[in-house]
């Protein structure tokens, strides 16, 4: 094998080592936290919609002029928002942390 091919399998070895390594240390130092605040994001994504369309439930909360307002902006995530607040919810649900 000539120098040039083992340098070259010599270093996306270690490219491939380096990015393992760093994906060890994100999973035993930030995943948590970081899956923790994306659950807390969509929670409050959520609960904002709720506030602003929640006449489409049933719950009339602010003006339909504000309601207007933001409708372009809401409209992708209108039909994932209806189908995420009118799930079934069981007892487990409310207990989303690790049982350790």
């Amino acid at each position: 094998m000539p120098i040039n091919d083992r340098l070259i399998t010599l270093l996306s070895l270690s490219r491939r080592g380096a990015k393992t390594l760093g994906e060890i240390l994100y999973g035993m130092t930030v995943y948590e936290a970081v899956r923790d605040l994306k659950k807390e994001r969509g929670n409050i994504h959520r609960l904002f919609i709720l506030v602003v369309f929640g006449d489409m439930i049933g719950i009339p909360i602010l003006p339909p002029y504000y309601t207007l307002r933001l409708l372009p902006f809401i409209v992708p995530n209108l039909e994932g928002w209806r189908r995420g607040l009118m799930r079934e919810r069981d007892f487990t649900d409310l207990c989303d942390q690790e049982i350790t």
